[in-house]
C-alpha cells in the first residue's frame, strides 16, 4: 500500500497571521489568497499536469486546530488512500484520532506522532 505521497500543506501559529502573510507576500513573492495563505501548484512524473498543491498558511495564535498536539505547527501529508493508511496505522498501535472529515477539498484524517505532533492526513479529491 502507498502511504504518504507528498506534502500538502504547512499551517503554523502566528501572532499575527495577515502581518506575517503579507510579509511573506512582499518580501517572498508569495501569492496570497482571500482565507491568507499560498497556494503552490506543482508538476511531478506522476503528475505531468501539474494539479498537485503545496498549502502554505498561517494560524492565529491561538486556534485549537492542532489540537492535542502541543507544537505551533502542523504538517499535512498527502495520501493515496486514507481509509487503508488509517486503518493500517491503527492496526500498528499508533494514535489515530477517530474523526475523519469528507468534503469536496477531500478526505481529511489524523494521526498523533510519538512526540506528541498532530499531523494531518490528506487524500485529495481525484486530479488534485
Amino acid at each position: 500500500m502507498q502511504r504518504v505521497t507528498g506534502i500538502g500543506g504547512i499551517f503554523f501559529k502566528s501572532k499575527d497571521p495577515k502581518a506575517l502573510a503579507e510579509w511573506y507576500r512582499v518580501h517572498l513573492g508569495f501569492d496570497l489568497e482571500a482565507w491568507g495563505g499560498t497556494v503552490f501548484r506543482w508538476a511531478s512524473a506522476d503528475n505531468p499536469g501539474g494539479v498537485g498543491t503545496t498549502v502554505w498558511s498561517p494560524f492565529k495564535a491561538d486556534t485549537n486546530y492542532f489540537e492535542p498536539g502541543p507544537a505551533p505547527f502542523m504538517i499535512n501529508y498527502r495520501v493515496a488512500d486514507l481509509h487503508a493508511l488509517l486503518a493500517a496505522l491503527r492496526s500498528e498501535g499508533c494514535n489515530v484520532l477517530d474523526k475523519v472529515d469528507e468534503s469536496e477539498y477531500g478526505k481529511f484524517g489524523w494521526v498523533i506522532d510519538p512526540d506528541g505532533n498532530k499531523l494531518e492526513l490528506w487524500q485529495p479529491p481525484a486530479g488534485r
